[in-house]
């Protein structure tokens, strides 16, 4: 039986080692937190959007970002670093911030929504999962200008799923949204996108990869390098040795950069840190039953179980994950201001996580440049909604060479 070692425990990782087993892999998943989840995956926006998925790029964009950056509260912060690899990544993000970038690559991202979809309903169904709180609620997104409410009616809307909502009704759907009364133009509302709690899917997919007859193991040790032996095989250098494998997968998020640097593979991934609130739900709450997004503002609301879950904001600040006070007190602010009653806040966890981003938007899978490594990276703010469907693709390209899906702009390099 062939072995392969999945380098990284989050979404992506531990779906891909989920498929890979299946595929008839020897798997072992390899990652320096001793459980799965505890990074990207751990309290993100917890959405499963599959029919929204149009990259950050797109027309407009730079302009915007400059607002921004002048805003308190804004959804955006930069720090310039002397790191090549920030400007790198900038300059290619900025030549696809136009219009016919943006719609070739959601075609691409909606296709593999769809199929991501598709792997995840018969994921849970054939393995029985244990409850994640997924939900499948609806999404309101709520426009502030009527410019960009108007655009966002005119699109193409699909029948019978996405719905166009005047203010008023915008607020009769979810009353919560009241406190903005006056403050919204409309709203789209598609009633088949979901939510989930994303750790809470890592421990039951783990919970079930236990068990799996081709899972050899969780190993919980921190990965320094790789390397080659003297026979010119590549293998791993981790906190506790050498491994080695027949195969390798890298989908260990923003750290995939550092990993595949040493190899000389100069991966186009940068880290867009991300903020999040849960906050519990108790009697006296009247939390959004659908998961509700603030356009301009880039803050979504969802209920997850008994907590709500609030996220924002992109913050380009290198490989700092630290929680930066002055950051939350802000979402707290839009929070209270924009859903008072929605959750309490005073007692709400934090969270920031680094979201290992391509320019265009679009995830890296497939085979490397180095034999016996493969990739599975770049997700973005849609891991959680892209991990079934890159993992099963990846599994199928190792195990019978092809992929379900046409893999135009997702390999590497693309």
């Amino acid at each position: 039986m062939r072995e392969v070692c999945v380098v990284g425990a989050g979404v992506v990782g531990i779906t891909t080692a989920w498929y890979l087993a299946e595929a008839g892999w020897r798997v072992t998943l390899l990652d320096k937190s001793a459980t799965v989840g505890t990074g990207t995956s751990f309290q993100n926006g917890g959405q499963l959007s599959y029919r929204y998925v149009s990259p950050l790029a797109d027309g407009g964009v730079p302009l915007k970002a400059l607002k921004w950056l002048t805003e308190k509260d804004g959804p955006l912060r930069f720090k310039p670093s002397t790191e090549l690899s920030q400007w790198s990544w900038l300059g290619k993000f900025l030549m696809r911030c136009h219009g016919q970038a943006n719609r070739e690559t959601t075609a691409r991202l909606a296709r593999l929504g769809t199929y991501s979809r598709q792997c995840l309903e018969q994921l849970t169904e054939t393995s029985k999962l244990p409850d994640f709180d997924w939900k499948e609620s609806g999404k309101l997104i709520v426009y502030r200008t009527q410019a960009t409410f108007d655009r966002a009616a005119a699109a193409a809307l699909v029948k019978d799923v996405q719905s166009v909502l005047s203010a008023d009704e915008c607020i009769a759907k979810e009353p919560v949204l009241g406190a903005l009364q006056g403050q919204i133009k409309g709203g789209i509302f598609t009633s088949d996108e979901a939510v989930a709690d994303c750790h809470g899917f890592c421990e039951a997919l783990m919970g079930v990869l236990a068990t799996h007859p081709n899972f050899a193991g969780y190993v919980q040790e921190e990965v320094q390098r790789f390397e080659y032996a003297a026979n010119g095989k590549l293998r791993l250098l981790t906190s506790h040795g050498v491994r080695g494998s027949d195969a390798f997968v890298l989908a260990s998020g923003i750290a995939s950069r550092r990993l595949a640097a040493t190899l000389q593979m100069n991966l186009p991934l940068y880290p867009l840190k991300g903020y999040s609130l849960t906050a519990p739900i108790g009697a006296s709450h009247t939390p959004p039953q659908a998961s509700i997004t603030d356009f301009e503002r880039k803050v979504l609301y969802a209920r997850i179980g008994d907590s709500l879950r609030v996220a924002a904001m992109v913050d380009m600040v290198g490989e700092d994950d630290t929680i930066e006070p002055g950051r939350i007190e802000s979402l707290l602010r839009v929070a209270r201001a924009d859903m008072p009653l929605a959750g309490d806040y005073a007692q709400a966890s934090t969270w920031a996580g680094l979201r290992p981003a391509t320019p265009d938007g679009a995830p890296i899978v497939g085979p490397s440049s180095v034999p016996g490594l493969w990739l599975n990276v770049g997700h973005g703010p849609l891991g959680f909604t892209f991990a079934c469907g890159t993992a099963s693709i990846l599994a199928s390209l190792m195990g019978q060479g092809h992929s379900p899906l046409p893999l135009d702009g997702f390999t590497w390099p693309n």
